[in-house]
């Protein structure tokens, strides 16, 4: 999600001066405890034991799904479907895409300083391409590798502080706030208007991975999360993604992953009353035009990162291509607006159902155990110790689990 992390001075100002709206504030509350109080019944959990070859053959697939739509959403990231369609055309490619673009232009061009946009290519591919839907997802395991499963809104301050050099939107503000001493509990609220935009959505996944089959356990952590720098439908779409992708390891259907991540945000705000109607009226959606004219009538005027229209093509990338992982990243890529975002998230929700043997070798053999980075002091990951790092936090939460109904029944 590339995009410009201030607001002009003035409408700041503009906005911090409206009052509140009391209705609004009980039904979209910003706290944890009144949150789950407004959900709906849900399963919570779906998993009371770890089942270890289930789990990390699921794993490889969010993954692996993650890397590859983001990858190719990154170098066409709000680009205009016609312009994409342009590109396909004058490549010989499939559009929707059913691999990675075979040309880019501007190839030695650099995103992030860091990798040439030609390493986002078919032919260019050495190692995961940087993209801040990757780095989050990776800043959420270190997150959880210096402070535990059990990490404050606090802690997750500090990380950023310690490894990030830049963000963008409200992910700027909130690491500028940081950095000028406001409280990691206020540095979210102030002069922020990008707090639900879909920046902490994009974080969601490493919660999901670390609670594999738990949704609750995933959303509560996507919560801790999400405060630093969003409210309201930033920190649910969080939360939301969270408990789906969690729920997705435990489930057949990616449909209903989504639909259990639904029961762990408020059942009367605005993003639920989003994807409830986008869910239902899926069967009408066929294609990737279909899906942007629906958004862009239903949400006319929303900003092209926000929380609700980039969810809502989320989950109609999802319901077109099933468990057909090139359908659903390619579908997604090709509907635009914050395009790399939105098919990272159907990537990896999909991945963790079908599995990394569900995953066409192309998707990822480029991906030569390395992801590149822009952390500070952290320039290259390996993916295998990536995903033994996230499968030892999940076997931390399930052993942790155990004690304690241990210690309770002996008590």
């Amino acid at each position: 999600m590339m995009q410009s992390a201030w607001a002009p001075r003035s409408a700041r100002a503009e906005l911090s001066s409206l009052p509140v709206d009391p209705a609004l504030a009980a039904r979209e509350p910003n706290d944890l405890d009144t949150i789950r109080v407004l959900r709906r019944l849900g399963p919570r959990r779906l998993w009371t034991t770890l089942n270890e070859d289930v789990y990390f053959e699921r794993l490889e697939g969010a993954l692996y799904g993650r890397m590859a739509g983001c990858t190719l959403g990154a170098p066409v990231e709000f680009w205009p479907i016609a312009k994409m369609a342009a590109l396909a055309e004058e490549n010989g490619d499939d559009f929707p895409p059913t691999d990675y673009w075979s040309y880019l232009p501007d190839p030695e061009l650099k995103r992030y300083e860091t990798s040439p946009r030609q390493g986002y290519s078919r032919y260019g591919i050495a190692g995961v391409p940087v993209d801040d839907d990757v780095i989050y997802t990776l800043l959420g395991l270190l997150i959880a590798d210096e402070y535990g499963l059990d990490f404050s809104t606090e802690d997750v301050g500090q990380t950023w502080i310690k490894y990030l050099p830049f963000g963008c939107t409200a992910e700027g503000v909130a690491l500028q706030n940081l950095k000028q001493s406001i409280p990691a509990s206020q540095a979210g609220s102030k002069n922020n208007p990008y707090c639900e935009w879909i920046g902490a959505a994009i974080r969601a996944d490493p919660w999901g991975y670390m609670a594999p089959g738990w949704p609750e356990r995933a959303a509560a952590m996507a919560y801790r999360d999400a405060y630093l720098s969003h409210r309201r439908q930033g920190i649910y779409g969080e939360m939301f993604f969270a408990a789906a992708v969690a729920a997705a390891f435990a489930v057949a259907d990616p449909v209903e992953a989504m639909q259990i991540g639904l029961t762990e945000i408020p059942q009367d705000c605005a993003l639920h009353r989003a994807i409830q109607w986008a869910l239902r009226i899926a069967p009408e959606i066929k294609n990737y035009q279909q899906a942007r004219d629906a958004v862009e009538e239903k949400f006319s005027g929303m900003q092209h990162a926000h929380t609700i229209n980039n969810a809502c093509l989320t989950v109609w990338g999802i319901t077109i291509g099933g468990n057909d992982l090139t359908r659903v990243i390619g579908e997604t890529v090709a509907m635009g607006m914050d395009n790399d975002c939105t098919a990272a998230l159907a990537g990896s929700i999909v991945g963790a159902v079908v599995g990394k043997k569900g995953i066409p070798p192309r998707w990822y053999e480029g991906f030569d155990d390395t992801i590149h980075s822009y952390l500070i002091g952290l320039e290259r990951f390996s993916i295998r110790d990536v995903l033994e790092r996230f499968g030892r936090h999940a076997q931390r939460i399930y052993t942790q689990d155990n004690r304690a109904l241990l210690d309770s029944a002996q008590g």
